[in-house]
């Protein structure tokens, strides 16, 4: 049981509330987005019809990379990045470093995209920021992410503003946890036939407490990412490299050797590459060749944490002759606590620790929360309906964002579905959610009813998740027989999930129409 004074309590009600309104709806987009972006790469697989489950790096890509070098100006290998696109196809990008007009670190180079065979498919010239973006194939999953990451705000102000709502997440958790006279109490308390008030005041103390630790994980790593780049590493370069990032970067992150500028051949990737996964159990994410082709260069494989472990793995090989070093920290140049922490960061945030099932739970969790988020909207709304009509424009707005992105997120899908075969995914899955933004905008201007506007928009969600799978199979998707031969049964979970969420919304939407017309008054005849 937690005491507070009197007006402490005031003061906390207060801060809770005012720090859920003021930010609520931002915050409750950023969480919709992080949940959905949880299994991105599931969706990805989904919407694109991916069916290769084996890995770019389980295939021969030595051959391929040597050529590449060959015919990359020798200007451009300071770093050569190996990482997969596609439907586990390979991307390569030969890349020096180098100070822009503006004053910041940027990687300029080469960037391949190869075939399953091998052969380039695209090659593009310029910095990272220029070369990098959605591919026709991966538009959507790409879109999910950078919704969730940046909101589409450019850079820096898209991570502050994020990391911004996850300071405000950890003051309205705080808050929370302090108006909670009887914390263990309220954890098991649903008075089911109360007031409808009551009802959703139960639901939103069980929901925000049983969350209450995600919440906290969420918001202390969701802040740690969006302020570590756009705030620490200058501050910190500032103050301990003099204002030089890549000398920060080199530190930190690097791997110091005293430097040998001679020509070599390079190892043997394949060996490299087989090595890693022996020593890991699983296939490189990514793969960097530092100083290519020189005999001081270095070859570090990044690999996800192992079966019920949390840190991912990093291992560090002899670029001129591929053989194995040492197991390196994923920062700095020995193992520390610090490093340790930094690095769990990144699975505790995106809950892909322990495959599907920790994505699931996190997908779980990252719901409860929405439902918090939005359920303390309206309860805050439903204390001040009586005396404050004026706030009738909130109301229509936590409608439109909270079933409204909902509806925008699925419209950019069936757009992703129908517009991939045809080439244009990259501009039409970012146009579709702005048009449907638009459309639930114009809802809540134009009908007068809020209850209708949530109808309509509830329903106009429903039936689309009901559609996505026909849409995908219309739009030439592989079927299910097909898909589960390949080894990508997530193809058929999703489908499924996709008709039994909207089949459930349908038939909460029906409960809550019969709920309404038993408890509205009998119409009493004239007399």
């Amino acid at each position: 049981m937690i005491h507070l004074q009197k007006e402490d309590t005031k003061l906390m009600v207060a801060v809770h509330g005012w720090s859920g309104i003021i930010l609520g709806l931002l915050l409750y987009a950023v969480v919709v987005t992080g949940m959905v972006a949880v299994f991105a790469e599931e969706i990805g697989i989904w919407s694109a019809g991916h069916v290769e489950t084996s890995s770019a790096f389980e295939r021969p890509i030595d051959a391929t990379v040597r050529e590449l070098g060959r015919r990359t100006p020798a200007r451009y290998h300071e770093g050569a990045d190996l990482f997969e696109i596609g439907d586990h196809n390979l991307g390569v990008f030969f890349h020096r470093h180098e100070t822009d007009a503006d004053g910041d670190l940027v990687a300029r180079g080469i960037y391949y995209q190869l075939d399953r065979d091998g052969r380039i498919a695209s090659e593009r010239h310029g910095t990272g920021e220029e070369v990098f973006g959605p591919r026709n194939d991966d538009a959507l999953s790409s879109f999910l992410v950078d919704t969730h990451v940046r909101l589409h705000v450019p850079d820096p102000w898209g991570l502050i503003l994020t990391g911004i709502l996850g300071l405000a997440m950890l003051v309205a958790a705080v808050s929370g946890l302090l108006i909670h006279r009887h914390l263990f109490k309220d954890i098991f308390t649903l008075r089911r036939k109360a007031n409808p008030v009551l009802v959703d005041r139960d639901r939103h103390s069980v929901a925000g407490t049983w969350s209450l630790p995600f919440a906290f994980l969420l918001a202390f790593t969701g802040s740690f990412f969006s302020f570590f780049g756009t705030i620490g590493v200058p501050i910190v370069a500032m103050a301990a490299f003099g204002g030089d990032v890549q000398a920060l970067n080199d530190a930190v992150f690097g791997n110091p050797a005293k430097p040998d500028t001679r020509i070599v051949g390079v190892g043997n990737l394949d060996r490299i590459t087989a090595d890693s996964i022996r020593r890991t159990g699983e296939a490189p994410t990514f793969v960097t060749i530092e100083n290519f082709g020189r005999a001081d260069s270095q070859v570090t494989s990044f690999h996800p944490p192992r079966e019920r472990g949390l840190e991912p793995q990093t291992l560090l090989y002899s670029g001129a002759t591929g053989a194995f070093e040492r197991v390196k920290p994923s920062i700095g140049t020995r193992p520390s606590a610090g490093g340790t922490l930094a690095a769990v960061m990144a699975p505790i945030h995106f809950g892909n620790f322990a495959g599907i099932v920790s994505k699931a739970v996190w997908f779980g969790l990252g719901f409860a929360m929405c439902y918090v988020t939005l359920t303390g909207l309206r309860l805050w709304l439903a204390r001040r309906r009586e005396g404050a009509r004026s706030l009738g424009w909130l109301e229509r707005a936590v409608t439109v964002v909270g079933f409204g992105l909902p509806f925008a997120l699925l419209v950019s899908a069936a757009a992703f579905l129908v517009a991939m075969p045809l080439g244009g995914a990259v501009f039409w899955t970012p146009a579709a959610f702005v048009g449907a933004c638009l459309l639930a905008i114009l809802g809540g201007v134009v009908l007068r009813s809020n209850a209708l506007l949530d109808a309509i928009v509830q329903s106009a969600t429903a039936a689309i998740m009901i559609a996505l799978p026909i849409l995908r199979l219309a739009t030439g998707g592989p079927g299910w027989a097909r898909s589960i031969e390949a080894g990508q049964p997530v193809i058929v979970a999703l489908d499924i999930a996709f008709v039994l969420a909207g089949g459930w919304m349908l038939w909460r939407l029906h409960g809550d129409r019969l709920r309404r017309a038993a408890t509205a008054p009998a119409l009493q005849p004239a007399e």
